[in-house]
């Protein structure tokens, strides 16, 4: 299957995660998601790369768009210390915290979620969503 790819390095400065929103809801448009959709992947995207800047030990992370016919897959890749993904647990509803939701948010949100966490080598967040998918 065919696809382009728009590949990004951004720094850990937070105040840059509206560059990628902007940028993802650039190529969502293009490529003909609803309006709901581009919203929802604007969440997920600043949730994984806010991820990557709180966990990252660089000063930097990478966006990686691999743009298909049919739909967005967007990895999110840092160089932080990675995490047992067995350990993490999904949030209590009834009593939220400010953080430790955001995976919660983007399974939510995303129509498929991949987290590979490598050791000492970081971790790689790759989400997609369809295009024209009805819930």
């Amino acid at each position: 299957m065919e696809y382009e790819v728009i590949n990004m390095s951004m720094s850990s400065n937070p105040n840059f995660v509206s560059v990628v929103r902007l940028t993802t809801s650039g190529i969502a448009s293009k490529m003909g998601f609803t309006l709901d959709d581009i919203e929802d992947l604007k969440v997920s995207i600043s949730e994984a790369c806010t991820n990557a800047i709180k966990h990252s030990e660089e000063k930097d992370f990478e966006i990686m768009f691999y743009i298909y016919e049919d739909r967005l897959s967007i990895e999110v890749r840092d160089k932080g210390i990675g995490y047992d993904m067995e350990c993490v647990e999904d949030p209590d509803l009834k009593d939220p915290k400010t953080s430790g939701l955001g995976l919660f948010i983007i399974r939510t949100l995303m129509d498929e979620v991949d987290v590979c966490t490598c050791g000492k080598k970081g971790t790689i967040i790759k989400m997609t969503k369809m295009v024209g998918v009805e819930e």
